[in-house]
C-alpha cells in the first residue's frame, strides 16, 4: 500500500455520496428500507444540478434503487438528498467522521450562496447543535444560480472532508453493488473484470476514486484528492496523471495473467 496524507480529511465532493450509499445498504440489510420500494419526489429535496431529478414533476415516484444509481453514475444532486432524507444524517456520519453534521447538497449550496454570508459565518465557528439549528434556519433561504460554482473556488470549507482511506473502505466495501459500475470514470473498462468509480469535483476540489479487479483477483483501490481554495485546479493535468496511474496497473495486471 502506497500514501499520500492518506490520512488528512478533504474536500471531496461528490465522493461523499459513497457514505450515503452505505448507510442506505445497511438500512435495506436492517429492512428498513428495500431496493425496490417507490418514494415519490418532495419538492425540499430539489437541489442544482448535476443530475436530471431537479427537473422531474413533484410527487413523481422513484424506487430506492434508480436514486442509488443516478446519485452514484450521475451525480444527481436531488436523489442524493431524498437518501439522505431517508436514511438520516446520524446514519451517514457514522461512515463521515469528518462530516458533521453532514450536508445535503441543498444546505452546501445554500451555504456558500453570497447572499446567506450571515448564516455562513456563523455556522463556521458553531458547535454541531448550533450548525443543526443553521441548517434549519437555512431551509427558509434561497438556492444560488448554478453559475455561482463555475468560476473561482468558493467557501470549499463548507464540503464534505473525508479521507483516502476512508473512501478506499467505502469504496472496497460497494463495489460488489452492480450500480457501482454503471460509470467507470477513467479507468479503460476492458483491461479489467470489474470497474467501480465514484469522484466528485467543484472549483477548487477534485477527488477520483477507483476500484479495480483484474481476471486473476487482484484487487486495486486508487484515490487522489486535490484541494486549492485559492484558484481553480488544472484538472486536466490530475486527470492526466491519474489515468497513467491506471495505465500503468493495467499493464501490471496484465503481465500477471
Amino acid at each position: 500500500m502506497f500514501g499520500h496524507h492518506a490520512d488528512a480529511p478533504l474536500a471531496v465532493g461528490s465522493a461523499f455520496k459513497l457514505g450515503i450509499l452505505a448507510a442506505v445498504c445497511d438500512a435495506i440489510e436492517a429492512g428498513r428500507l428495500q431496493w425496490s420500494q417507490s418514494v415519490a419526489l418532495q419538492p425540499v429535496w430539489k437541489s442544482l444540478p448535476t443530475g436530471i431529478l431537479q427537473d422531474w414533476p413533484e410527487g413523481t415516484q422513484v424506487t430506492v434503487e434508480t436514486l442509488a444509481a443516478l446519485m452514484i453514475s450521475q451525480n444527481d444532486n436531488t436523489a442524493t438528498d431524498a437518501l439522505l432524507h431517508l436514511v438520516g444524517k446520524s446514519a451517514v456520519e457514522r461512515y463521515l467522521p469528518g462530516c458533521k453534521p453532514v450536508l445535503s447538497t441543498v444546505d452546501m449550496f445554500k451555504l456558500k450562496n453570497p447572499d446567506n454570508k450571515d448564516l455562513l459565518a456563523g455556522y463556521r465557528t458553531a458547535s454541531y447543535a448550533k450548525r443543526l439549528a443553521i441548517l434549519e434556519e437555512l431551509k427558509k433561504r434561497e438556492l444560488p444560480e448554478p453559475g455561482l460554482f463555475s468560476g473561482n473556488p468558493v467557501a470549499i470549507d463548507i464540503e464534505w472532508f473525508v479521507t483516502a482511506h476512508e473512501l478506499a473502505d467505502l469504496i472496497e466495501r460497494l463495489q460488489a453493488l452492480d450500480l457501482m459500475t454503471i460509470n467507470t470514470g477513467l479507468a479503460t473498462k476492458q483491461d479489467w473484470q470489474r470497474v467501480a468509480f465514484k469522484g466528485g469535483s467543484e472549483p477548487g476540489v477534485l477527488n477520483l476514486t477507483t476500484y479495480l479487479e483484474d481476471d486473476q483477483k487482484n484487487r486495486y483501490t486508487v484515490v487522489v484528492t486535490v484541494n486549492n481554495a485559492e484558484k481553480p485546479l488544472d484538472e486536466k493535468f490530475i486527470m492526466e496523471t491519474y489515468q497513467a496511474i491506471l495505465s500503468l496497473l493495467a499493464k501490471d495486471a496484465g503481465k500477471s495473467r
